[in-house]
């Protein structure tokens, strides 16, 4: 089965045609600048088997991106989906298992949008195209909030008025699940451990976003994310953590702007609030670390307030695991940065962590394990893979569906 896994940004559409259950992927790439015309033109970066090419092509909209996309695989009739596979980052309260799409979870996914402003409305958007231009192809819905419906109660609840909260639904839901559950099934087959008894702490570290995930027995039990993806850790351009009494006086400084508020403290707070000069980690580190920057003092802040968060967060849930097989790093912060993996975790061995700077240093293919034989937990380097995990997720529900249909 081809099915072609769609993971779609605000302005891109990423995507991956993938041979199942073989986990073969045939084609691949990325839709840049879809929507508004900008200074550069949009287009395509496309490639199969090792080919690449780019194709400058107007998209004003996820659907004619999504279109134009379909019209490079259609060029080979060995490269044409058989079915549709898409990320959705929130699921709200009633989706606690990836789903086939149908009228009723249209109806569903419309409604809830607005819980994840940023990434749920261009990707409901997205799925009413495919649906629109083939209606024949079969759509699944991964979540990334799914994995995190195990958390329980005392973890996912906050302390507001019980009614507030019927109300409302206001709960964590936790985020990266889709990620977080992949990258720990890959570390407990790399560790021969069942997953079902496998412990972690796994650290998706991004570019934009970022959490930490605390897993027991292969179940997610907290996420530093929470209602929204806002909570948690210092990222790329968000707050994290805040005192509630923060965003209550940028609320009436703004006069009742909440839109304004949301997008400060999304959109223009984190690393690059901190920093002043960039929104990605890297440049900061770097920057901080040739110590000729005139703006010195306050990039090494930047820098130190983002590891403390994450630091923090690290012990904070390896002492709610207790005996954790391993910590994973995983995207592109923590699979491409040793400087951010050793400032994490050295000097924790009172957790069981005892890294190898210069395993950490040379780390080159992944998975890698960058402990000293010393160490009781395992240090390891991940490569995540969403749009595998979406595949795999996706051919089982529609394997397990045509099963039920020969079974009748």
């Amino acid at each position: 089965m081809r099915i072609i896994v769609f993971n779609c940004g605000s302005s891109s559409l990423k995507y991956r045609l993938i041979e199942m259950p073989g986990e073969n992927q045939l084609a691949g790439g990325e839709a840049e600048r879809v929507g508004p015309k900008t200074a550069e033109p949009a287009r395509i970066h496309h490639q199969v088997s090792g080919r690449k090419e780019t194709i400058v092509v107007e998209m004003p909209d996820h659907a004619t991106a999504f279109a134009e996309v379909m019209k490079l695989l259609e060029r080979d009739p060995e490269l044409v989906p058989e079915a549709i596979g898409h990320r959705m980052a929130h699921g709200g309260p009633n989706f606690k298992q990836h789903v086939i799409l149908d009228d009723a979870v249209m109806a569903e996914l419309e409604r809830i949008q607005e819980l994840a402003p940023i990434h749920n409305p261009p990707a409901v958007r997205l799925v009413a195209a495919c649906r629109r231009l083939y209606p024949k192809l079969p759509e699944t819905v991964v979540f990334d909030t799914v994995f995190h419906a195990t958390i329980p109660e005392v973890a996912r609840s906050y302390a507001l008025p019980a009614a507030l909260v019927a109300k409302f639904g206001f709960r964590k839901y936790g985020f990266h699940g889709t990620s977080h559950q992949y990258v720990a099934q890959e570390a407990a087959k790399l560790l021969g451990v069942p997953f079902a008894h496998f412990n972690a702490v796994s650290c998706h570290l991004g570019s934009g976003g970022a959490s930490l995930c605390a897993i027991v027995n292969g179940r997610s039990i907290d996420n530093t994310m929470g209602y929204s993806p806002l909570q948690g850790l210092v990222m790329s351009t968000r707050s994290g953590d805040l005192d509630p009494a923060v965003a209550l006086t940028l609320l009436v400084r703004a006069a009742g702007n909440g839109a304004a508020v949301e997008a400060m403290l999304n959109r223009g707070s984190g690393v690059l609030g901190l920093s002043g000069m960039s929104a990605d980690i890297r440049d900061v580190v770097a920057r901080a670390a040739d110590g000729q920057a005139a703006d010195i003092d306050q990039l090494t802040v930047a820098s130190q307030v983002y590891l403390w968060r994450i630091r923090k967060y690290l012990g904070a849930y390896l002492t709610l695991v207790g005996r954790a097989h391993c910590v994973i790093f995983t995207d592109t912060i923590g699979e491409k940065v040793p400087y951010v993996r050793w400032a994490v975790t050295a000097g924790l061995q009172c957790f069981g962590l005892d890294i190898d700077p210069q395993k950490n240093d040379v780390a080159g293919g992944l998975p890698a394990d960058l402990s000293t034989p010393a160490s009781r937990v395992r240090i390891l380097a991940v490569a995540t893979n969403e749009e595998m995990a979406i595949a795999r997720f996706s051919h089982d529900l529609l394997s397990h569906t045509q099963a039920e249909r020969i079974a009748l």
